[in-house]
């Protein structure tokens, strides 16, 4: 199993910093996701640890050697580093066993290794099908068996399950983290699914315009986001501007209890929607709120609210609930501590991107 190590990588399209000083820790044996909206530099970092792309500056170290950085860059095809492309692409014309044993040498290919890696997938017994007879489920799995059956240092994912039906998403890539988790891979997934990543990865890496701006477990940056941007890109987040004294915020939500070391004053804080309690509204409620939206998605909903001073905030409900309608009256209450950052100087609004629903 090998540590991949990036240090101060940089690359170029001329004008543009497609990654920008980037340090990167990936650990042996895991199963590292890179997050990050469209343009952060997720792609270009997968190419120049493929090697597809030559660094401007910076080193990357796979396993103690040094594939890449000042005067050195070792070619693709020698750096024993697999890559599973977006759509597969599986040679048409060669059967499941040969696609899966193509990199494979001689001996090898007269073993038994294409026949582990295939059960590893969930695919045992599909050698002599073609790539046409499967479905494209099947037929990433097969392509993850081809990254697999070299034993390579390294296998990276470009977002490989973009493609599919979301019906097919879930269960596929949980059998492919099973399938690297059994072979001892370390792997690197690249997605701009924040569910994804969150849910497959050990260990989550969040870029912004070519930088890491957080790394660590899924938990640790859904719960602990270095700023705003994150909590809102990481998950589904409640973000309300309030004043911070004496270890609690006052906010639109009453006064909340806030985690971490924040200076007094203008603060932004952070609650996730799953904080916010909903109980029949009563005369003595501290918050209220009136239900404008339920969005279901089966196992819970969120449930959109105004406050009673113009604010919207978001909650979530689990399937045991018997939300209020539309158009009712609600107690609001939020459990757990809220995190909090000091407030942007200027009075414009924080910038949080667009939340994918579901």
């Amino acid at each position: 199993m090998s540590e991949v190590v990036l240090t101060g990588v940089v690359k170029r399209y001329g004008p543009v910093t497609a990654l920008d000083g980037v340090d990167l820790t990936v650990p042996a044996g895991a199963l590292t996701a890179v997050l990050g909206p469209s343009g952060c530099g997720k792609t270009t970092l997968l190419r120049c640890l493929a090697g597809f792309e030559r660094l401007d500056a910076g080193t990357i170290r796979v396993h103690g050697l040094q594939v890449a950085g000042p005067g050195r860059h070792l070619p693709a095809h020698r750096r024993r580093i697999a890559v599973v492309p977006q759509e597969g692409a599986l040679f048409p014309h060669l059967t499941v066993a040969a696609n899966v044993a193509y990199g494979l040498d001689r001996a090898a290919r007269h073993g038994d290794r294409v026949d582990e890696v295939l059960a590893l997938v969930g695919l045992a017994g599909y050698g002599d099908r073609m790539p046409h007879q499967l479905s494209g489920g099947q037929q990433q799995r097969v392509a993850v068996a081809r990254a697999l059956a070299p034993r390579p240092s390294l296998v990276l994912l470009d977002e490989p399950f973009s493609a599919l039906d979301a019906g097919l998403r879930a269960g596929l890539r949980h059998d492919i983290r099973e399938a690297l988790r059994a072979d001892g891979a370390t792997a690197v997934l690249v997605t701009h699914d924040q569910g994804e990543a969150l849910s497959v990865a050990d260990r989550v890496v969040v870029l912004r315009s070519g930088r890491v701006v957080q790394s660590g477990s899924p938990t640790a940056l859904y719960r602990e986001p270095a700023d705003q941007w994150v909590a809102g890109f990481v998950g589904d987040a409640v973000l309300l501007p309030a004043v911070a004294a004496d270890g609690a915020a006052r906010t639109p939500l009453g006064v909340l209890p806030i985690s971490g070391a924040t200076p007094d004053g203008p603060v932004t804080v952070l609650v996730r929607p799953e904080q916010l309690r909903l109980t029949p509204a009563s005369t003595d409620a501290a918050v209220t709120a009136t239900v404008l939206r339920h969005d279901f998605h089966g196992h819970d909903a969120l449930i959109a609210l105004r406050l009673a001073d113009g604010t919207r905030v978001t909650a979530r409900i689990w399937d045991e609930a018997d939300p209020a309608p539309v158009g009712a009256e609600v107690a609001v209450h939020v459990e757990g501590r809220a995190r909090a950052w000091p407030a942007p100087p200027s009075p414009a609004p924080v910038d949080t991107p667009a939340l994918p629903v579901g």
